[in-house]
C-alpha cells in the first residue's frame, strides 16, 4: 500500500518534503496508542512560507486552498517520518484542525481548508475522510496564511 500512496503523490507531481523541525517548544509528532497526532503545519515551500497574510484582505481564496494544500503535505511528511516511511501504516485521518488568518468580514474558511481536505482524501483515498475544524484567526505564526493540524489513527 505504501508503493501506491508513493505512485500516487508522483502522479499528483507532489513530493513530500523533510519533515520541518519544530519552530518552538514542542514536538512535530505525538504516538499515543493508535492515534498520530501531528503539531501544526504551515504552509512551506523549499524551506520558507509560501502564503502570508489575510484572507479577505491580501490573499484569496485560490491562493489560501494552495495555502492549505501545502500544510496537508507538510503533515503527510511529518506522518512519513513519524511512521517510518511507511505511509500505508495509516488507516484514517480523523480530524483536520483548519486555522485561516482571516478579516474579520472573511466567512469562507471552509472554501480554504478544503485544499487539505481535497489533497488528503485524493491521497489517502477513504482512509482521507476526515472529521473538520475550519477557524478563522487574527494572526498566525511568521504571518501564514493557513496552519492546519491532525488526528490520524494507525496500525
Amino acid at each position: 500500500m505504501s508503493a501506491v500512496i508513493d505512485a500516487l503523490l508522483v502522479e499528483l507531481g507532489i513530493t513530500l518534503p523533510v519533515a520541518a523541525a519544530p519552530a518552538a517548544n514542542y514536538v512535530p509528532w505525538v504516538i499515543s496508542g493508535s492515534l498520530l497526532t501531528i503539531s501544526g503545519q504551515l504552509p512551506m515551500e523549499d524551506g520558507k512560507i509560501a502564503v502570508t497574510g489575510h484572507l479577505g484582505r491580501n490573499v484569496s481564496v485560490a491562493e489560501g486552498q494552495r495555502a492549505a494544500e501545502l500544510c496537508a503535505i507538510n503533515i503527510l511528511s511529518q506522518a512519513k517520518a513519524a511512521l517510518g516511511g511507511d505511509l500505508s501504516r495509516i488507516r484514517r485521518v480523523v480530524k483536520l484542525n483548519g486555522f485561516v488568518a482571516s478579516d474579520p468580514a472573511f466567512i469562507e474558511q471552509h472554501l480554504v481548508i478544503n485544499g487539505a481536505s481535497n489533497l488528503i482524501a485524493k491521497v489517502l483515498g477513504d482512509a482521507g475522510k476526515h472529521a473538520r475544524a475550519a477557524v478563522g484567526m487574527a494572526s498566525l505564526p511568521f504571518n501564514a496564511a493557513v496552519e492546519i493540524d491532525a488526528v490520524i489513527e494507525i496500525a
